[in-house]
């Protein structure tokens, strides 16, 4: 599996993890699994891991760069974008910064309205200004 598809599957298990709040990343990924819809990929559990243990502070980047709108009228598929590209940038040192924002707006071209992928790019590049990145 490429990191890129990793990277998507990533996506797709912070996605389900915000409409199954009740069940740990670890318990969606083996669900996923088990129904033969993921597969056990290191890169892609180790990202959602990170996002879920570091999520009040991925959070908080997001809320203090949003640039007139609030949290909760982002749709669950960009907040979950965002989530993914941010903690790759702040916990995953060894991935390039433009890396990450280049791939995030991939999975908002595929996944997401066709506006999200500019209003990601301008959150991300936000975050990196103000992380001094």
């Amino acid at each position: 599996m490429t990191r890129r598809q990793a990277r998507e599957q990533a996506f797709i298990i912070i996605f389900e993890k915000s409409f199954q709040d009740d069940l740990t990343v670890e318990e969606i990924i083996d669900n996923a699994v088990e129904a033969g819809v993921l597969e056990k990929e290191d890169f892609s559990e180790s990202l959602s891991k990170t996002v879920y243990e570091n999520l009040e502070a991925v959070d908080k980047l997001i809320d203090e760069n949003l640039v007139g709108w609030r949290k909760d009228r982002i749709s669950k598929v960009s907040a979950s974008i965002l989530r993914l590209a941010i903690s790759e940038i702040l916990y995953f040192t060894d991935i390039p910064n433009k890396v990450s924002v280049n791939e995030a707006v991939e999975l908002a071209k595929t996944y997401a309205p066709t506006d999200d992928a500019a209003f990601i790019n301008g959150v991300l590049s936000s975050v990196l200004k103000k992380i001094g990145a």
